[in-house]
């Protein structure tokens, strides 16, 4: 078959699939914002990047970018079609930022299946769940009804859907919910494993080696929606608790959901201010984004993981620290309940519990008698449910090359 993958960060959620399906004998291709530079063995093609749209109202604002960019796409895909003479029988798309909205007009014909990853919900999802953030207001639900527009509209397009959590898929209205088939994106258990030798050096030279008494945290930014700083609120009373302890941070200071904070220039900023003579900055290491191997590194060398989210999209991050056999204190919130039960396989902790989530925390660092136990559950949780190689890839491949029929 013919394949196209539309992305504006390919290979996105995709690294894996797009080129097992080439390996498999299809013809595979990509199409992305020219801006995106990112890696992949699959030819690439880059359609023009849409320029914000000016004038648009706040409650119009989002469906008015997104709808540009759709059409940048479907000028680059129309480009295809009429200067290439590519016709894809399926098309994978994300839809979250509009650029599978006008690709049926190029292509009635192709199969259409979209990776439904989050529908922005005004209850019972992460608006107003953090009222000090996010206060619960009109207006709020107002936004969220506006945004989630686009993804509405490309879901009723999609012949089929793909979510990688049940969560995730359950945050689609009933409507929709029946087009979408659940498969995780899948873990490389292979590379993210444990590793009793692994190292990490810190930039000031020091080595943080697996087995010592390391606490990691790790977002891709460092804001509310990740807990960040429901994480740092808490440290004062670890590191109390535990003067040997070395926190080790990951993630960039800038904002991938929700807003930056009003009276800093960063929630990094904004939390040390609030807590400023109260930490050991010696002990406290902000790595900002590192390379895979370094975070890597990270997940296998500490002796506790920190995990904290709204009820929103799970990342990469718990899943792969699972995998690599790592103790996790995490919230007790819905999308983290789907992989851990407290106890078994982990801690759960209340997002809002400071004395619950530090007391988790000091009793990890201490050394729990079921640490090992704990660890060895977590990796096989994912080995046996989200495992890239025996569990996850494959289904994936069956789903596309069944049109998305595959449940």
């Amino acid at each position: 078959m013919r394949i196209l993958f539309v992305h504006q960060n390919f290979p996105g959620q995709f690294p894996h699939l797009a080129p097992a399906l080439a390996a498999r004998g299809h013809e595979v291709l990509a199409l992305t914002d020219e801006k995106n530079r990112r890696p992949s063995p699959v030819t690439t093609l880059r359609y023009k990047a849409p320029e914000p749209v000016a004038g648009a109202s706040a409650l119009g604002r989002t469906y008015s970018d997104y709808a540009e960019r759709g059409l940048m796409a479907a000028r680059g895909a129309r480009a295809l079609r009429d200067r290439h003479g590519f016709s894809p029988d399926i098309i994978i798309g994300h839809p979250g930022w509009g650029e599978t909205l006008f690709l049926r007009e190029i292509w009635p014909e192709a199969r259409l299946l979209l990776y439904a990853e989050l529908m922005y919900r005004t209850r019972g999802h992460d608006v107003g769940f953090d009222p000090e953030i996010s206060p619960d207001r009109d207006e709020t639900r107002f936004l969220t009804v506006a945004r989630s527009a686009h993804l509405v509209q490309a879901m009723v397009q999609a012949d089929a859907a793909l979510a990688p959590t049940r969560y995730q898929a359950d945050s689609f209205p009933p409507e929709l919910r029946g087009k979408i088939t659940v498969i995780h994106d899948g873990i490389d258990t292979d590379r993210v494993r444990p590793d009793p030798q692994a190292r990490l050096t810190l930039p000031s030279g020091q080595v943080l080696a697996a087995g010592d008494e390391v606490l990691s945290y790790v977002s891709r930014s460092l804001e509310p929606y990740r807990g960040f700083h429901a994480f740092m609120r808490v440290l004062p009373e670890v590191m109390a608790a535990r003067p040997g302890a070395q926190v080790v941070i990951v993630g960039g200071e800038g904002v991938s959901y929700g807003a930056p904070p009003a009276d800093a220039p960063s929630w990094k900023a904004r939390m040390l201010a609030e807590l400023e003579g109260r930490l050991d900055l010696s002990r406290l290491h902000f790595l900002g984004r590192v390379p895979y191997a370094d975070y890597l590194s990270l997940l296998q060398v500490a002796r506790v993981h920190c995990y904290l989210t709204y009820p929103f999209v799970l990342s990469w991050s718990l899943t792969e620290a699972m995998a690599a056999g790592a103790y996790v204190v995490a919230s007790d919130t819905e999308p983290v309940r789907e992989l851990i039960r407290d106890g078994a396989n982990g801690h759960l902790v209340g997002f809002f519990d400071r004395e619950g989530l530090a007391a988790a925390l000091a009793r990890g660092l201490a050394g729990d008698p079921w640490a090992e136990s704990l660890r060895e559950a977590a990796r096989r949780t994912i080995l046996d449910g989200y495992d890239l190689r025996a569990h996850c890839l494959p289904r994936l491949i069956a789903w596309v090359e069944s049109g998305g029929t595959m449940r």
